[in-house]
């Protein structure tokens, strides 16, 4: 699905740095700040060594990992992870890594100790034993994905290269495992959450973005070469003649794909991407494509309805496909068809396409050993049919029972910020509230499992059974059109390190995967769960009130429940937070775009301030923390926060990153989000003459 669209309407995601002050001492390989702060709290002796130790550091955060010389207030990302970050190299295989990378690398042998064992076993035909064994097994079995090479594809190819008329070629478009200017999915709709519908929305680019081919930038000249570069070598591997020319040609149509699409920040803006309309008003605006025979090839024949995301550029989409010739589309759909499968294809297509776009594009060194990327792959496409057995051995119900609780306690907290908003007149904030009280928090792993019997999995036939898992995924979507909408359904199987918000179904989901230190800690001491894993609770909760999840209400349906005064001091005070984080300049001549990451800039922020609340209302439940190795108990819960977003990250890949995900930097989603947070400048004593100071008048408050 298209990544933008994933974001808005599907879901929301939480993941993808001067000496001064005398305010800070020196304590061994850690740092401890002024007693002054730990007054503050009047806390009883530390009691650390009376209690269980915790995974991470005696309590959960690595003290060794600080850099007691840098004020809190001058870098608070450095201060948590500044001897880390000087210390530590990315891997390799990497183009970045943090807390998120760390414990997916753990999820991933994890999964692997699982898959191994089942492709080394003897089960019973059609079973989904055999069906992970034989899956992962033909993946590892490189030798015979070598010798097939190209020959993999050659049917496919062959029946590109017969078509002749434009109506052979949409119908090729309409292919699940062709590229095509638009793409077609399936979501609930935004109108009527009970109910599905199709969506339309521009695609067909092979570099990441539209900035890739249009912006003026030297690093990105350098891209475009590359990727011309790659698509002349995939030619000649391919064994395709006029290799130069044929690259010329797409590239030159990619590129006019490129002029026609709507930005990032534009394609997540709900009032704008949410365009309902009759299939032959479809028809109507783009009327050189065949609407509804692509329909009918993809299964959706009966489909009336579509939401258009980017009428525009559907619109150019129907240009191009008349303007431009035959001959160059086939060669389009030839070489993203090897491009897309190079995996599959051999050594010398894998490597190619991992030099481009892990490589070149993001900086990674070398490519991953090939048993993580086969996790990787049964993780993406067969990640349910080994869910059942991750949960049973690295999720606990005592883990799950905790959670439990944490979400009460966060929802607790976002109630009762809201009943005290002073921005929010008394309509707005009953229409809030009814949209909280309405949250369905869904933890470790789904109540009903995917059905995998319909799925064909052949050992030995490696892209065969990568085109299988396609159309079975896209068989199970299209199944459930006529269907009420299930709210059972999970967007990723449960060994997933991340969490999600869902504005059309208003959930909030928690995989077994996540919950893991640094994140989630049983042993762990209470400030630090609350400021790591209660902060990701807190930010998927405030993604249902970010500038494009508040659009929705509580069925999930895009609604206008504001009153004119309260979207307007929101605005204000989001526009606010747009602006802060157009000012940070991660690399030189390349800002953050505030409006790109708003959404999740609010949730970081709103997640936070949330995620405090809900740990002093513990702390007025169980009694005031005490002081561990010199820090407090709200110190330690913006250590944890901090140290949750630890990460490094190679230049080309944070170069990417500024231009196509809404996330900030980790430095930013640390630094960024503390100088608003009234909480920190008290536990930590930062003061004006500090480089994150802002005055009161100037910090966001939104939740």
């Amino acid at each position: 699905m298209n990544r933008n669209i994933l974001l808005v309407l599907v879901a929301l995601c939480i993941s993808g740095c001067t000496e001064k002050s005398p305010s800070t001492v020196a304590h061994g390989d850690s740092a401890s700040v002024s007693t002054s702060a730990a007054k503050r709290d009047n806390p009883p002796p530390s009691t650390a060594s009376a209690q269980v130790k915790a995974t991470v550091g005696n309590w959960g955060v690595d003290l060794n990992a600080m850099k007691a010389s840098t004020p809190p207030g001058d870098d608070f990302n450095a201060f948590v992870n500044g001897k880390w970050i000087e210390k530590f190299d990315i891997p390799a295989d990497r183009a970045t890594y943090g807390a998120f990378h760390q414990l997916r690398e753990r999820s991933t042998e994890q999964v692997h100790a699982i898959l191994k064992r089942l492709a080394d076993s003897n089960p019973t035909a059609g079973s989904l034993e055999q069906k992970v064994g034989d899956y992962y097994r033909t993946w590892m079995d490189q030798e015979a994905i070598n010798k097939a090479g190209i020959t993999a594809v050659q049917e496919h190819l062959k029946a590109i290269s017969s078509i002749t008329k434009r109506a052979d070629l949409a119908r090729h478009m309409a292919s699940l495992h062709l590229s095509a200017p638009f793409e077609i999915g399936i979501i609930p709709d935004p109108a009527d959450t009970t109910r599905y519908t199709a969506y339309l929305a521009q695609a067909g680019l092979g570099m990441p973005d539209r900035d890739y081919y249009l912006k003026d930038d030297q690093r990105f000249e350098e891209f475009r070469a590359a990727y011309r570069a790659y698509l002349i070598q995939l030619h000649k591997l391919a064994g395709i003649d006029d290799a130069t020319s044929r690259t010329d040609n797409i590239i030159a149509l990619e590129k006019r794909m490129a002029e026609s699409h709507w930005t990032k920040a534009e394609s997540r803006d709900i009032k704008k991407i949410y365009n309902p309309m009759a299939v032959g008003d479809v028809q109507n605006l783009a009327p050189q494509l065949p609407w509804a025979e692509i329909l009918e090839t993809m299964g959706l024949a009966s489909e009336d309805n579509i939401v258009v995301i980017q009428p525009s550029a559907i619109e150019a989409a129907g240009e191009l496909f008349s303007d431009v010739p035959v001959s160059t589309w086939k060669d389009y759909l030839r070489i993203h068809l090897i491009s897309d499968n190079a995996p599959y294809l051999g050594n010398d297509f894998d490597h190619a396409n991992f030099t481009f776009f892990k490589q070149t594009l993001k900086g990674t060194e070398q490519q991953r050993e090939r048993w993580k990327r086969g996790a990787d792959l049964v993780n993406e496409n067969l990640g349910e049919a080994v869910g059942k057995l991750y949960v049973a051995q690295h999720f606990s119900p005592s883990a799950k029972a905790a959670m439990e609780e944490l979400v009460g306690n966060l929802s607790m907290a976002l109630k009762e910020r809201l009943e005290t908003n002073t921005w929010m007149d008394d309509q707005t904030r009953a229409a809030a509230l009814a949209k909280l009280e309405t949250f369905e928090s869904r933890i470790g792993y789904p109540s009903k499992w995917t059905d995998y019997t319909d799925l064909e999995i052949t050992d030995g036939d490696m892209l065969g059974n990568a085109m299988r898992l396609v159309e079975f995924h896209w068989k199970q979507q299209v199944d459930r059109l006529n269907q009420p909408v299930d709210r059972a359904l999970w967007p990723y199987p449960p060994q997933t390190v991340n969490a999600s918000y869902n504005p059309l179904l208003n959930q909030i989901t928690f995989p077994a995967g996540i919950l893991q230190p640094p994140f989630f800690d049983l042993a762990a001491d209470p400030a630090v769960n609350y400021g790591a894993i209660g902060m990701v609770i807190g930010h998927e909760i405030g993604h249902g009130f970010d500038d494009q999840g508040r659009r929705f209400d509580e069925q999930g349906r895009i609604r206008d429940w504001w009153t004119e005064a309260a979207d307007s001091a929101f605005k204000h005070r989001s526009q606010k937070l747009v602006e802060q984080y157009n000012a940070f300049s991660p690399l030189e001549g390349m800002n953050i775009d505030g409006q790109l990451t708003l959404g999740e800039n609010i949730g970081d922020l709103g997640g936070l301030e949330i995620a405090y609340s809900a740990y002093r209302r513990h702390v007025s439940e169980h009694g005031a923390p005490p002081v561990r190795d010199g820090f407090t108990g709200d110190q330690r819960f913006f250590l944890a926060f901090a140290q949750a977003f630890r990460a490094k990250q190679r230049e080309d890949h944070l170069r990417q990153q500024l231009v196509t995900d809404p996330h900030s930097p980790a430095e930013y989603r640390v630094n960024g989000v503390v100088r608003n947070v009234d909480a920190w400048y008290a536990a930590f004593d930062v003061e004006e003459d500090d480089a994150l100071y802002l005055s009161p008048d100037d910090r966001v408050r939104i939740w």
